[in-house]
């Protein structure tokens, strides 16, 4: 009789110890499983860049000049007019009859770009027109002068630089000379270095007043050459100066 009732109270026991199982089973709740980021979007293509210019920008008819470009992000370059199809990175002579502004094209992936270059071409006047251009010349230009054993610009000749500036801009074919000359005292080869610096001096001077530096050129003649004889300051002052002179 117990041995009956034991073996029904393990059986109870059993499926008890079951239901429990199931129900706690059950009363979990499933966890949903995180879908993976979605990729992220390829970068844009780089937009091109392009780069022109001229050197010299400014020159007189008959005569040739450089074209210089850089590129990056492009696979097609065109230059107009006239070159056509060009590589990334390079340079061209070109001469042309009249002024004329070159324009080049970069087109890639990511877009396209485009950059300019003016080039001005002077007209030679005729031979008589020269003649009575480079009197105009002599007396519009005038010279700058400097104390002594400087190169600096005086305040008082920076108008008279300024009104040179007015002048040659007006007149953007002329092409000239700036001579540095020094007065007696001092060594030769002393007088030829600060000659040069005051030459260079008002060369920069004048570039800073918009005449381009293609139009200048300079020289030294140091002592040698006086505008002055007499030994005084009065004549010293004289000699010390940078002289413009127009090319021909």
């Amino acid at each position: 009789m117990n041995r009956k009732l034991n073996m029904k109270n393990s059986n109870w026991a059993l499926f008890a110890l079951v239901f429990v199982a199931v129900f706690a089973t059950g009363c979990h709740k499933r966890v949903a499983s995180t879908p993976p980021p979605p990729p992220a979007p390829a970068p844009a293509p780089a937009t091109p860049t392009v780069t022109l210019n001229a050197s010299p920008a400014d020159i007189t008819q008959g005569s040739s000049t450089t074209l210089n470009w850089t590129s990056t992000n492009a696979d097609r370059l065109m230059v107009t007019p006239d070159l056509g199809s060009v590589s990334p990175n390079g340079s061209r002579q070109v001469d042309p009859n009249g002024s004329t502004t070159y324009t080049i094209t970069a087109i890639g992936t990511g877009g396209r770009a485009e950059a300019s270059a003016r080039v001005t071409v002077n007209v030679p006047p005729p031979a008589a027109a020269a003649e009575d251009l480079n009197q105009m010349f002599q007396e519009a230009v005038k010279d700058a002068y400097f104390d002594y054993d400087k190169s600096d610009i005086r305040p008082g000749d920076r108008e008279s630089l300024r009104k040179n500036a007015v002048f040659l801009n007006a007149h953007n074919g002329i092409r000239f000379t700036i001579e540095g000359h020094c007065d007696e005292r001092g060594s030769e080869e002393y007088n030829l270095g600060l000659g040069d610096r005051r030459a260079n001096a008002a060369k920069q001077y004048m570039v800073s007043m918009g005449i381009g530096e293609d139009r200048i050129q300079t020289t030294s003649y140091g002592k040698e050459r006086p505008f002055c004889s007499e030994h005084n300051e009065a004549c010293w002052q004289q000699n010390r100066r940078a002289h413009f002179v127009m090319n021909r």
